[in-house]
C-alpha cells in the first residue's frame, strides 16, 4: 500500500504543478487575440471616425454618415425601418450573390488548377498554350460583358462566367508557378527513394506546389467577389451587386455602401475560411508563414 502511495503522490503534484502553466497560457494566448482584434481594429474605428468628420464638417447630403449607413444596414438585414423593396432582403440578395460567386470560382478552381499542373510539367503543352492564354489574359472582364450575354443571356450564367473568368488566371498561374519552383534536388532524391511516375507527382509535385496553389485560390475568391457587380450588371434582379447598382440609379447612396460593406465582410470571411485551410494542409511545411 505504501508503495503505491509513493508512486501516486508525485502524479498527483504533477497534475497540480500543470495547471497553472496551462492557465497561464491559456490567458497569454487570449491576450494575443485581444491584441490582435485591437490592432486590427485602430485603422477601421479610424476611417469611419474620420468618414463622420468630413460628412458633418461638408455638409453633404451626396454621402451619409455612418449612423445612416448603419440604419440602413439594419433595415437591409431586418426591415422595420423604411419598409421598401430592400427591407429585409439581405438573406434573398446574399444567397444569390454567393451562389454565383462561389459557383463561378469553384469551376475556376477545378480547370485552373488541374491545367496549371499540366503547363508546370508539361513544356509541349506550355508551348501550345501559354501565347493563347497571355494574350487573353490582359482582357479586362467588363469586356467579357456583351460577349457573355450573347452567350449566355440574361440572367445569373452571365456573372457566373464574368466571376470564373476573374478567378481563373490568378489560380492558374500560381499553380503553374507553383510547379515550376519545386527544387530540382527534390526529384533527385525521390528517384533514389525509388519514386517515378505518377507517385512522384504525388509525393513532391503536389505537396511543393500546395503553398502556391493556396495563394492562387485565395486571391482568385477575392476576385470573384470583386467582379460579382460586375457579374450582375447582366440583368439579374437579385444579388448584392444588383443591389448596388439598383443604389447608383436611384441616387441612395448609404444603399450602395451597404453593399459594399455586406460584399467585405464576406470577403474576408471566404479569405479567413481559405486561410485555416491552408493552415491546416500546410502545418508540415516550416517555410509557410499564415
Amino acid at each position: 500500500m505504501s508503495d503505491h502511495l509513493a508512486v501516486a503522490a508525485p502524479a498527483k503534484s504533477a497534475v497540480t504543478h500543470a495547471t497553472p502553466k496551462t492557465a497561464t497560457a491559456l490567458k497569454n494566448a487570449w491576450g494575443q487575440r485581444l491584441k490582435s482584434i485591437v490592432l486590427a481594429s485602430i485603422v477601421p474605428v479610424a476611417l469611419v471616425c474620420l468618414w463622420d468628420v468630413m460628412v458633418r464638417w461638408t455638409g453633404t447630403r451626396l454621402i451619409p454618415p455612418p449612423s445612416g449607413v448603419a440604419v440602413m444596414m439594419w433595415d437591409f438585414a431586418f426591415g422595420g425601418i423604411y419598409d421598401d423593396a430592400y427591407s429585409a432582403s439581405l438573406p434573398i440578395h446574399f444567397w444569390k450573390s454567393v451562389e454565383r460567386v462561389y459557383g463561378g470560382f469553384f469551376l475556376a478552381a477545378i480547370t485552373g488548377i488541374p491545367l496549371g499542373l499540366m503547363l508546370g510539367r508539361m513544356p509541349l503543352l506550355r508551348a501550345m498554350l501559354d501565347p493563347m492564354l497571355s494574350l487573353l489574359r490582359p482582357v479586362p472582364v467588363t469586356a467579357w460583358l456583351p460577349l457573355s450575354m450573347i452567350f449566355f443571356g440574361l440572367g445569373p450564367k452571365s456573372a457566373i462566367f464574368l466571376v470564373f473568368l476573374g478567378a481563373f488566371y490568378p489560380i492558374l498561374l500560381n499553380t503553374v508557378f507553383g510547379v515550376k519552383s519545386v527544387d530540382v534536388r527534390l526529384f533527385e532524391a525521390a528517384e533514389m527513394l525509388g519514386c517515378s511516375g505518377s507517385h512522384m507527382f504525388r509525393a513532391v509535385v503536389l505537396p511543393a506546389a500546395l503553398p502556391s496553389i493556396f495563394n492562387g485560390l485565395r486571391l482568385g475568391a477575392g476576385f470573384a467577389w470583386i467582379l460579382i457587380v460586375v457579374g450582375e450588371m447582366t440583368g439579374v434582379p437579385e444579388g448584392l451587386g444588383a443591389v448596388i447598382m439598383d443604389g447608383r440609379t436611384l441616387s441612395r447612396t448609404d444603399l450602395v455602401i451597404t453593399g459594399m460593406i455586406v460584399i467585405g465582410i464576406t470577403g474576408y470571411i471566404s479569405d479567413r475560411i481559405l486561410l485555416a485551410i491552408s493552415n491546416h494542409f500546410l502545418a508540415w511545411n516550416p517555410q509557410h508563414n499564415a
